[in-house]
């Protein structure tokens, strides 16, 4: 029974994540009926990540087993033919290691957050940012959320409906930095807490504008104290940019969804 891996990108502005649900279209779902309507076969299809309602990607990885051997060429046109009209498209496919799993095999996750930062809302990019019309300072946000980078309790930026088993996660990077009118977040780990990714570019934004100072994110950290927390980032600025694997597959903590 052949593994194969898929990479998927996605706008996630109509879907209700990436999980099938039965409160609206998921990723999970729709990928899930493409693959029985190229082969016949009913299939669970596992993701690197749980992604939320709004939130897309640009490389978000899963795997699939299917009875038949199946060229990728085949796999991927196929697929990708049953998609259609939804928003999410199989950019590769490759056949795994039967050890393979998308989400316990991965050993980083990296996400972006973009803001756009001008007073005129967004047009081409509606629902694809978040709108922040004072002037933030990338530079301030920035150095505040070099106090994210390492191993810390996250309790203060853990979604209350969070269900990790600790609140300790090791981020590996977190930068800031602005292009144009666009402020550019991006953050790796190998795992992340519900909302975490949201939850500290919300911190941040009051930290761009002023309203907070650089210090805040230390004291937040420290304080494990939700209520310390600023506003959750909303979704639409959010993407999976990309999942990281050993060249072989290698056990590691499972994931949320940022």
């Amino acid at each position: 029974m052949p593994r194969y891996r898929f990479t998927v990108e996605y706008d996630g502005t109509a879907l209700v994540g990436w999980q099938r649900q039965t409160n609206g279209p998921s990723v999970q779902a729709a990928l899930e009926d493409a693959v029985f309507a190229f082969c016949g076969e009913r299939v669970t299809i596992n993701g690197a990540g749980r992604t939320d309602s709004g939130v897309h990607a640009l490389g978000q990885v899963c795997h699939v087993d299917l009875a038949k051997d199946h060229p990728v060429r085949t796999v991927v046109n196929a697929v990708n033919f049953h998609l259609k009209p939804a928003p999410i498209a199989v950019t590769d496919v490759s056949v795994a290691d039967a050890d393979f799993h998308a989400r316990f095999s991965a050993t980083s996750r990296h996400y972006l957050y973009r803001i756009l930062n001008r007073p005129a809302p967004p047009t081409v990019d509606r629902d694809r940012v978040w709108a922040v019309a004072p002037r933030l300072s990338a530079s301030a946000m920035n150095r505040a959320a070099q106090s994210f980078v390492g191993r810390h309790d996250f309790t203060t930026f853990r979604d209350a409906q969070c269900q990790a088993l600790s609140p300790v996660k090791t981020l590996d990077a977190f930068k800031v930095v602005r292009a144009g009118d666009e402020i550019r977040c991006t953050v790796s780990a190998r795992s992340f807490l519900h909302h975490q990714v949201r939850s500290m570019v919300g911190t941040l934004k009051l930290i761009g504008e002023g309203k907070w100072p650089e210090t805040a994110v230390a004291e937040a950290l420290i304080a494990r104290d939700r209520s310390r927390c600023g506003p959750t980032a909303p979704a639409a600025g959010l993407y999976l940019v990309r999942v990281g694997y050993e060249p072989r597959s290698d056990t590691g903590d499972a994931a949320s969804d940022g």
